[in-house]
């Protein structure tokens, strides 16, 4: 979008009254650049402008502690884990994630609620004259909003995921008393990197001065980096990997995850992906540090107390923070299974989920984003599966007809359909009860998904 892009905004007469929250969110999408939307063209590198935001805020991040969370996949499921946990222990905790799937709303929570709408309104309308001129990214200006809402409303902990990268990831502003890694994979490729050291050079940018780190997962490729960066910051480091707390993992019946762990003893996940079975382990290092670091009470510094807490917390993350879609089943007779997974490190695990999964039939509704590594995650998708080739209602999306021929290649074959609401009748009528339907590929094939129920409970 061209520079003046505020201007047509600006003079717009509907602009001139308050506007509604639709109004607000609709100028936010058009007015500022949007990853969510276009892509590598909303990327804007470096802190300059967050920095600005910032001081003109009066560093409001400053007045909370913060855990800071980046990594390739999973570093969401992990952010509502931990903001579960301490929202259980009885603290205010203002959680910020991304991308949204139904409201920009869910971006922007403390202990599981939404920024109010009329927040979104007054801020950018106060503020708007002076962010305009500075041409800010949509990601950029909704950082600077939840910091300073959670601010506002005297959070007592923080838990802030990376929205790209790190070390210029706008969030990075900030000191926290807790760093957290998830994982490594290849993605965004054009931005952070084409090897996994390069990418892992980017995520440990978050590694600040004698803060600790987490990192969940790692490679020879990147366990050096890591290393490199928290020794030269002085910070402990520790690798979930290295002392593995989660023994063994099973799904129940009742769609949960079953974990036997070291020190935590037996507990159900309401997250039930296998993909949770690392983010887990990696939760469960980061819990001591809680801890240590003074976010959590130190009540809790008692064995009995704190298992309580870690198992509540993990039966409950759904339930507590409102995430979704993380192999969340959205229906049953057939079974509706939905993950936002949509990279290769993702697909890894999704592709052998879908391989096990225990049903006579699986039917897979599957788009993906132009921008990504298309042929590595469609390497990981099981043949003999039924797939219903799609696209998401986003400019980003490869067209289903693309998408079809490419998955041919990979012995993939599928019916094209334009729309998710197209593909899910057709997948809805050919199976059976007893079967599966996978809905997947992107989050925004989860959010058309989840748009198209939500229209029709509104009925």
């Amino acid at each position: 979008m061209p520079d003046d892009r505020w201007h047509d905004f600006a003079v717009n007469k509907k602009f001139h009254t308050r506007m509604t929250y639709q109004e607000t969110v609709q100028y936010l999408f058009e007015a500022t650049p949007l990853f969510q939307h276009i892509g590598g063209k909303a990327y804007k590198p470096g802190l300059q402008t967050s920095l600005c935001l910032d001081e003109h805020f009066g560093h409001p991040h400053k007045s909370y502690p913060i855990v800071h969370v980046a990594g390739t996949n999973g570093k969401g499921s992990c952010s509502h884990t931990i903001a579960a946990i301490l929202q259980l222990a009885g603290l205010r905790v203002g959680l910020f994630t991304s991308p949204h799937l139904l409201d920009f709303r869910e971006r922007i929570r403390i202990n599981g609620k939404m920024i109010p709408e009329d927040t979104v309104v007054q801020f950018v309308e106060s503020e708007k004259g002076f962010f305009e001129p500075l041409h800010p990214s949509f990601f950029e200006l909704t950082t600077a909003l939840a910091f300073k809402y959670f601010e506002d409303e005297h959070v007592d902990v923080a838990v802030v995921e990376v929205g790209l990268g790190g070390r210029l990831d706008c969030t990075n502003i900030v000191t926290p008393k807790l760093s957290v890694i998830t994982n490594i994979s290849l993605d965004h490729t054009q931005f952070l990197g084409s090897t996994l050291s390069e990418i892992a050079y980017e995520k440990a940018g978050i590694i600040k001065p004698g803060v600790p780190v987490v990192v969940g997962e790692d490679l020879p490729e990147t366990r050096q980096v890591f290393l490199d960066k928290a020794k030269e910051n002085n910070s402990q480091i520790i690798f979930a990997e290295d002392k593995p707390e989660v023994v063994n993992s099973t799904m129940t019946e009742n769609y949960t995850r079953l974990y036997e762990t070291v020190g935590y003893g037996t507990f159900e996940g309401q997250l039930a992906g296998e993909c949770q079975i690392k983010n887990t382990n990696t939760i469960l290092h980061v819990v001591p540090l809680l801890l240590k670091q003074g976010l959590l009470p130190q009540s809790y510094n008692d064995k009995k107390r704190i298992t309580a807490l870690v198992r509540e917390a993990f039966s409950e993350v759904s339930s507590l923070t409102g995430l979704m879609g993380r192999w969340q089943y959205a229906g049953h007779r057939p079974d509706i299974v939905l993950d936002t997974g949509h990279n290769t490190g993702g697909w890894a695990y999704l592709g052998k989920a879908l391989q096990n999964a225990n049903y006579p039939q699986v039917h897979v509704i599957f788009g993906i984003m132009a921008d990504k590594d298309i042929d590595g995650v469609l390497s990981f998708l099981p043949q003999k599966l039924h797939y219903y080739f799609t696209s998401a209602s986003v400019a980003r999306a490869l067209p289903p007809e693309a998408l079809r021929d490419r998955a041919e290649k990979f012995g993939l074959n599928g019916g094209v359909f334009n729309c998710v609401s197209d593909a899910l009748e057709a997948a809805l009528k050919n199976a059976k009860p007893e079967d599966l339907v996978y809905v997947g590929g992107s989050s925004f094939i989860v959010a058309d998904y989840l748009a198209i129920n939500d229209k029709n409970e509104s009925k």
